[in-house]
């Protein structure tokens, strides 16, 4: 008799608070992928994570409770998926806020789970240049991120009114992140 290993577990965040946002709209489909597929995902709301804007003379009186909270969160999931707008072709400040602060803390939150980018823009380079970005900053912390970028745009008639993607690349892209996020290990790191 053997035991069945315990499923995976992942976390999803969104780098937009705005209601409505089409970035919600993927990470929730996301969700529902990686729990098709057989991960116990949990969906965080970067909203019940309140931060001050990262400054170092507040680093010394105390980290946010919210911080050190979301920190032992990543260090104990396997997967960690965001997914998040563009700004001005760069991350959002609320990501930017969530990973300085949280890479403050120790240990390392970034260096247990395997990470997912991506990210919904109405513009022709769908979120490559801020995921880019993202990536470089995520990997300078100690994060492995997947090799696939979830660049999607622009979004006129991306989803559907389920929030289901309609284009075919999108689903290919969308399952292949889906297949690195469960595959991908750290092997005992």
């Amino acid at each position: 008799m053997t035991d069945t290993p315990p499923p995976r577990t992942a976390i999803t965040l969104c780098g937009s608070l705005r209601h409505g946002s089409i970035n919600e709209v993927l990470r929730q489909h996301m969700s529902r992928q990686l729990r098709a597929a057989g991960v116990a995902v949990t969906d965080l709301d970067l909203a019940d994570f309140e931060m001050p804007i990262f400054n170092q003379d507040l680093e010394a009186e105390h980290t946010p409770e919210s911080a050190i909270r979301l920190a032992d969160l990543f260090r104990t999931t396997d997967i960690v998926l965001i997914i998040t707008p563009e700004y001005n072709g760069g991350i959002t400040p609320l990501v930017a806020n969530v990973i300085a602060w949280t890479s403050r803390t120790k240990p390392n939150p970034f260096k247990h789970a395997i990470w997912g980018i991506g990210g919904v823009s109405d513009g022709k380079y769908a979120t490559i240049f801020s995921l880019s970005h993202l990536r470089d900053t995520l990997s300078k912390v100690g994060a492995l991120v997947v090799p696939t970028l979830l660049g999607i745009g622009p979004f006129d008639e991306t989803f559907d009114a389920d929030g289901n993607p309609t284009e075919a690349n999108i689903k290919w892209k969308i399952g292949q992140m889906v297949r690195e996020l469960t595959h991908f290990s750290r092997g005992g790191i």
